[in-house]
């Protein structure tokens, strides 16, 4: 893969409890007849994951950039977000926690000032140790892939 095969998709992510719709661009990789392979972790979306096969349509709106449909193939990464009450810059124990995840093999991107992250649980890690982990760290943490609807077998 190179950089020239990347390019910015659209995924909208819509709420049931609200008409509050968050978009996010993350990079993926044109495999062609509209079918990417998402390469970034993301932020908002639920049901999508690292490296997963997504099929989207041909534009956006009127931008031009290929809109998420649906996923066509799940790559076997899982998804968790955390949020810490101090950015990692200020905190040790913030830090601690995502190095003690990346000895668990799990990947991570973070934003807003530093205190939220997406957890990339890759396919090789031990899903339910991860979540045992940040159970026992106290810290707020949500499911994103799955979701914890799917993994609970609960309706909204």
């Amino acid at each position: 893969m190179t950089d020239a095969n990347l390019t910015k998709i659209v995924i909208e992510q819509g709420y049931s409890d609200s008409d509050t719709v968050d978009v996010e661009t993350p990079w993926a990789e044109d495999l062609g007849d509209g079918l990417y392979k998402l390469k970034n972790c993301p932020f908002y979306a639920y049901g999508v994951s690292y490296d997963d096969v997504l099929k989207c349509a041909s534009k956006y709106q009127d931008d031009g950039r290929p809109f998420f449909e649906r996923v066509v193939e799940k790559s076997g990464h899982r998804t968790l977000r955390i949020v810490f009450d101090e950015s990692v810059k200020e905190s040790d124990r913030s830090m601690a926690i995502l190095d003690n995840l990346s000895s668990m093999e799990c990947g991570y991107e973070g934003f807003g000032g530093e205190k939220v992250f997406v957890i990339n649980v890759q396919p090789q890690c031990d899903f339910e140790a991860v979540c045992e982990y940040l159970i026992d760290q106290e810290v707020r943490w949500e499911h994103a892939d799955p979701t914890y609807e799917e993994i609970h077998h609960t309706d909204n």
